[in-house]
């Protein structure tokens, strides 16, 4: 069993019918079953990551920010190597993970040490992980990849700069231009390492009987997209090739990372360990069932600064809760680039944002039209409203209860900080003077 990830990438790659050449990824789409409303539950690293591997809400893991600021999950037995290696599974870790500052705690049998986790380093590195593999077990190993985090690295190709098309929510502009070329750029440096990575798995004659699970953990690094609650933070390129996913499928059911766990389970012949909130992909691949859920849920709490807010999404329908007094965009927690330079020069950071969001994803997919105030959606407001506080007590969000503070020590950012990348200040400390 593999499992192959990313940083940052969203949906933007060629199965989803963007102009980014990812051969490798198309392969992988071709071959296996693809997922086109897939969503993550936390539009930042390590929530979403979390979430995942122990198939539960970030909320509920103590995983509300991010692990290299001193977050950390508060039973690294729910990880999901624990459940495979009670199955008989052997583990290993190659690249990045993002949910502990020291992986040598979540159990994996072997983690490899490497100097850094772009493709060209992770991708060799995981034929050494294939090798020390004991014979006649299964496996489960977890290659990650740093692509497609900023800083983007590579050098931007000139045509693409001239041409490439920003995300839709952004301006057509030579910045935003040149800005989404470097993010092809580093998009067909993550493919060049899948495809790497496939490539050692048909070398060991092991593709056949081996589920490759690709996805990323949340939207593209630009603003509008990663640590918001828009679809554009939460929706996540999934596929999934081998046992029980063949055939070029494409899958148009609302599906999440929780859906992860409970699908490697059933593949893998492993018990589930306890109740999940997720549901196995394997019906929807079969054909025997058409939907998995009528909503997915979404949450921020922490990304670099305190910025708590919840969503509930159905097919029709978006609804955002923003927590707190707060009403001016945290652009501390939006990276650094292009991009965010142009909208702060034309005023972004005094634009208001309302504490309740509605959307019609029909008529408003790209969630510009906020109907939370229109007296003719108010049943519609009500009903999501309701529907998000019974999820809040449900999975026993402390959100629910007041402001959700760091863990002692942790780093945090200023909601009033520009910047990801000014200097944080440790939890509990005072506050800089402004």
């Amino acid at each position: 069993m593999l499992y192959v990830h990313s940083h940052d990438t969203g949906r933007h790659v060629q199965p989803y019918g963007h102009a980014v050449e990812t051969p490798a990824i198309q392969r992988l789409a071709d071959e296996g079953v693809l997922f086109r409303h897939a969503f993550c539950t936390v539009p930042a690293c390590s929530g979403s990551r979390a979430a995942l591997l122990t198939g539960r809400y970030a909320h509920e893991t103590g995983m509300t920010g991010l692990a290299h600021r001193g977050w950390a999950l508060d039973d690294d037995g729910r990880h999901l190597v624990h459940t495979l290696r009670r199955a008989g599974y052997w583990t290993g870790l190659v690249g990045e993970q993002h949910v502990s500052a020291d992986p040598g705690v979540l159990g994996y049998d072997a983690v490899l040490d490497l100097p850094d986790h772009h493709a060209e380093t992770v991708a060799p590195a995981f034929k050494r992980l294939l090798e020390q593999r004991p014979a006649g077990r299964p496996f489960f190993a977890s290659v990650g990849f740093v692509e497609t985090h900023r800083d983007f690295r590579e050098p931007v190709d000139e045509r693409d700069a001239r041409c490439a098309l920003p995300p839709p929510n952004l301006p057509d502009t030579p910045q935003t231009r040149r800005d989404a070329a470097a993010f092809t750029a580093s998009a067909r440096r993550l493919d060049r390492g899948i495809g790497a990575v496939l490539d050692a798995l048909d070398r060991h004659g092991l593709a056949q009987d081996t589920l490759v699970i690709l996805t990323t953990d949340h939207g593209i690094p630009f603003p509008g997209a990663k640590a918001t609650l828009r679809d554009q933070g939460l929706g996540v390129l999934l596929i999934l090739r081998g046992p029980g996913f063949t055939g070029g499928q494409v899958q148009d059911a609302l599906v999440t990372h929780l859906d992860l766990f409970p699908t490697i389970c059933e593949v893998a012949g492993a018990e589930l360990p306890g109740r999940l909130p997720g549901r196995s992909l394997l019906p929807l691949a079969r054909g025997t069932v058409d939907e998995l859920h009528d909503a997915v849920f979404g949450e921020l709490t922490h990304h670099v600064a305190y910025e708590p807010q919840r969503s509930v999404r159905t097919r029709r329908w978006k609804y955002i809760r923003r927590f707190g007094d707060r009403t001016r965009p945290v652009l501390a927690n939006v990276d650094d680039g292009p991009s965010k330079d142009l909208l702060l020069a034309h005023g972004w950071a005094d634009r208001e944002q309302s504490a309740e969001q509605l959307y019609d994803l029909v008529f408003d997919p790209l969630e510009c039209h906020d109907l939370a105030g229109d007296p003719g959606h108010a049943p519609v407001l009500r009903e999501l409203r309701d529907r998000l506080d019974r999820w809040m007590e449900e999975t026993g969000d402390p959100l629910r209860h007041g402001d959700v503070p760091p863990p002692p020590g942790a780093l945090v950012n200023d909601p009033d900080d520009v910047s990801p990348e000014i200097p944080p200040r440790v939890a509990g400390a005072a506050a800089r003077p402004a």
